[in-house]
């Protein structure tokens, strides 16, 4: 099953789009039940940081929206692909001006 860009998923959102609720409400759980049934036993979690709440989303959360600091690693994909598009109107010079900190990985991500 493939999470983020899920067909199913943007369907439901296509349908929200178009005011309807009912067909956007159906396919949004057509996905749950999907995810629910697929990752029962399996590892969900993109993130590759070595952290003791991964794949456990609703605490990981949670503690992301109480410190208001960064978010969540696995919505870092999603939120630079959005911040990209914005970065082309400067010629992406804010690359000059950043550095990404030195992150502790999975050992299944050292190198």
């Amino acid at each position: 099953m493939i999470i983020e860009g899920n067909p199913i998923q943007k369907e439901a959102m296509d349908a929200f789009h178009k005011g309807d609720r009912t067909e956007g409400l159906r396919l949004q759980e057509e996905f749950a039940a999907t995810f629910r049934r697929e990752y029962r036993e399996k590892d969900h979690c993109p993130c590759q940081k070595a952290c003791r709440y991964h794949g456990n989303c609703k605490e990981c959360v949670a503690i992301h929206r109480a410190h208001q600091e960064h978010v969540p690693n696995c919505m870092r994909p999603l939120i630079n692909k959005k911040l990209k598009s914005l970065s082309e109107l400067t010629e992406h010079t804010i690359a000059n001006e950043i550095e990404p900190p030195k992150e502790i990985l999975r050992k299944e991500f050292q190198k």
